[in-house]
């Protein structure tokens, strides 16, 4: 009798463990499957400062340096936008692989008529976007933008506070990797020369 349930109890141990096994090397498929790659991108379409419309598709085969801000913000975005600037200046006879893109959070004051006469001050090759409220923050959304306008008792006018990185995207609209605020147009430079 004894020996019995030794031999149950034996037979169910050994299913348990195939089971585990079989449970285990099921879950590692599954996790292998995930690619890794960032959410951060997607598509859009909006209105460049020359009044014309832009998708993201229309910069395939570049790459594409991606920042969002607005033209009224006080330092960050003209600093950031000096540097994506200065970087396009340096590349060169390889600035036409490039795509410098700027998309505006703040929509309702940065038309085509303002983002015309602001990206005066920038490389001219920035494309500097806007569109209705709609259209921008699904654009933000879409990289993970942060942008919440604040009002301020003091000042008349509001600011925006936003995250502020610029994106580099692949030659197929892929993320590859960003660059925080102050990054030098050295260190961009030399990234995106790697992934030229």
């Amino acid at each position: 009798m004894s020996n019995r349930f030794f031999i149950i109890g034996s037979a169910l141990i050994i299913l348990l463990l195939t089971f585990n096994i079989y449970y285990d090397s099921k879950s590692s498929v599954v996790q292998k499957q995930s690619s890794g790659d960032a959410e951060i991108g997607g598509d859009f379409t909006l209105i460049n400062q020359k009044g014309e419309v832009v998708k993201d598709s229309d910069f395939r085969g570049k790459l594409m340096l991606v920042f969002f801000g607005y033209s009224n913000c006080p330092a960050i975005c003209p600093t950031d936008l000096a540097v994506i600037s200065t970087v396009m200046k340096k590349l060169g006879d390889d600035a036409d692989k490039v795509a410098p893109v700027f998309i505006t959070v703040d929509p309702e004051r940065d038309t085509v008529e303002q983002l015309s006469a602001y990206m005066q001050n920038f490389h001219p090759s920035i494309n500097a976007l806007t569109g209705t409220m709609e259209q921008t923050k699904a654009a933000a959304e879409g990289y993970k933008v942060y942008a919440r306008k604040v009002k301020n008792e003091m000042m008349e006018e509001y600011m925006f506070d936003h995250s502020a990185y610029t994106y580099l995207m692949g030659k197929d609209g892929k993320y590859i990797t960003h660059f925080a605020h102050n990054t030098s147009p050295d260190k961009m430079l030399a990234t995106v020369k790697e992934n030229l």
